[in-house]
């Protein structure tokens, strides 16, 4: 089985949820930027959370199957896509997602999963090094990608309560936790609105909008960083670490990221902007628990839905 490539679209890789236990040898995780939409769409077609998948960014592509299979779409809106709900192709059939909606990223999942081989520990495309995914890069138009046959097929019509879905916006609220150097910033990451930049990509979110003074000239040496931690250059405009971040860095971290939000970041695109509200550790940790709870019951809900390929 195999899917033709007909238009890429701006960048399409293929991404899972990435590679655990590797940071401490400077691998980043790397895998999807909005795991949660991931997590769905495999789950719509039958798949474990972390089977390889089609992360769309921006530009949708156009993609001809050879054999019919299911798919579904989550994350960011584009005209004509399956948005969070399961839709069956015939051999022959091409998939287009047109003009964006809204949203940065959208998670193409087919049932069956792509056919790529683990690289340490991942099927995911880590751009910066050339590893993983398909021959360790972008899909291309013309390429063609192998798939796996579907071992599982949805039956009936049902759909999923969108009450669980992230609260997706161009201008969302996220929670952090204070970072190591709050204190030398003072208020100002709270104060008002910052705007998303061009400049940002898989590895962070570039912001502009008020500037970060930071009161100690104190060089610090360089510690560890994960997605979600939100550093500050010296020309004082936050970059909010994403799934390809560097394991390490020097600059001042001035908050965390709550985990539930990181799916509201991967999902602006440049031109949106983000308000940040404090938090603590303990309703980041209740928020990650009642996300896993409803990610549950959409599971055991959708036990029942599907029968043997």
């Amino acid at each position: 089985m195999e899917m033709r490539v007909i238009r890429a679209g701006m960048l399409t890789t293929v991404q899972d949820l990435g590679r655990r236990g590797r940071r401490s040898e400077g691998l980043p995780g790397g895998g999807a930027v909005d795991p949660f939409a991931l997590r769905v769409a495999n789950l719509l077609v039958g798949n474990p959370e972390d089977a390889p998948a089609l992360e769309i960014t921006l530009t949708g592509p156009e993609l001809e199957f050879s054999h019919p299979a299911w798919v579904a779409v989550c994350g960011a809106r584009f005209e004509g896509s399956p948005d969070w709900r399961t839709v069956r192709v015939e051999a022959g059939d091409r998939l287009k997602l047109g003009r964006r909606v809204s949203g940065c990223r959208a998670y193409l999942s087919i049932s069956g999963g792509i056919d790529v081989e683990p690289v340490i520990g991942g099927r995911g495309t880590f751009l910066p090094a050339g590893l993983g995914g398909f021959q360790g890069r972008a899909l291309r138009d013309g390429d063609t990608v192998p798939l796996n046959a579907p071992t599982r097929s949805p039956t009936g019509h049902w759909g999923i309560d969108e009450r669980i879905l992230p609260h997706y916006s161009p201008e969302p609220v996220v929670r952090v936790m204070v970072g190591t150097h709050a204190d030398e910033f003072g208020d100002t990451l709270y104060s008002g609105r910052f705007g998303v930049t061009n400049r940002s990509d898989r590895m962070g979110i570039r912001l502009d909008g008020p500037k970060l003074v930071r009161s100690s000239p104190v060089e610090l040496v360089s510690t560890a960083v994960a997605p979600g931690t939100v550093q500050v250059p010296p020309d004082g405009h936050p970059i909010v670490l994403m799934a390809d971040a560097q394991t390490l860095g020097g600059y001042p971290r001035v908050a965390h990221v709550a985990a539930v939000d990181i799916s509201l970041l991967a999902q602006l695109a440049p031109g949106d902007g983000v308000r940040f509200s404090p938090s603590t550790l303990a309703e980041a940790h209740a928020l990650a628990h009642a996300q896993e709870h409803q990610l549950a019951l959409l599971r055991q809900g959708l036990a029942g839905k599907f029968v043997s390929a």
